[in-house]
């Protein structure tokens, strides 16, 4: 079992609290517009990172992380990207790929919108962890938590850090 750590849209900014939130998780999976490769710094003091970079994300960011990330953990495939669409409606620059080959959990970011979805077609998780920096059209930061466990995703919590 692995307990997983989800955010994005950070723009730059690691607020104090999700170091108090993601202390217990053995990932920690940052789903684009980092802004500064010293967010990705702390958040692997705390535990292994995997991230892909966004649309704000600058020259050092991208040499770090790619635009897409496809892995197995704990027997779940997994897909995060930072555009993504959502489900039904997802972007034209990966729609084509997850008809074809859909995986068990689909992550993004770059909405700002919180968004936890099944999509039953494709039988694919959604999740988007909304934003957890200050900049953005979000009135409230968020962040996820989630277990996977021998091919199983749960114990999902959404965690709220206040205001931007």
């Amino acid at each position: 079992m692995k307990r997983i750590g989800l955010l994005s849209d950070t723009h730059g900014f690691l607020d104090p609290k999700v170091k108090k939130y993601f202390k217990n998780c053995n990932e920690i999976w940052h789903a684009g517009d980092i802004g500064d490769l010293s967010v990705t710094d702390e958040l692997s003091e705390i535990a292994p990172v995997r991230a892909v970079f966004g649309n704000i994300d600058n020259h050092l960011v991208r040499a770090e992380f790619s635009e897409n990330l496809r892995f197995t953990c704990e027997g779940v495939d997994i897909w995060i990207t930072h555009i993504g669409g959502k489900p039904y409606v997802y972007d034209r620059r990966i729609r084509d790929q997850i008809n074809q080959n859909p995986p068990k959990l689909f992550v993004c970011g770059h909405s700002h919108i919180l968004k936890v979805q099944m999509d039953k077609r494709l039988k694919t998780l959604y999740m988007n962890p909304g934003a957890a920096g200050k900049r953005g059209i979000h009135t409230v930061k968020t962040i996820l938590r989630f277990e996977l466990n021998s091919g199983n995703i749960g114990n999902l919590e959404v965690v709220e850090l206040g205001v931007p």
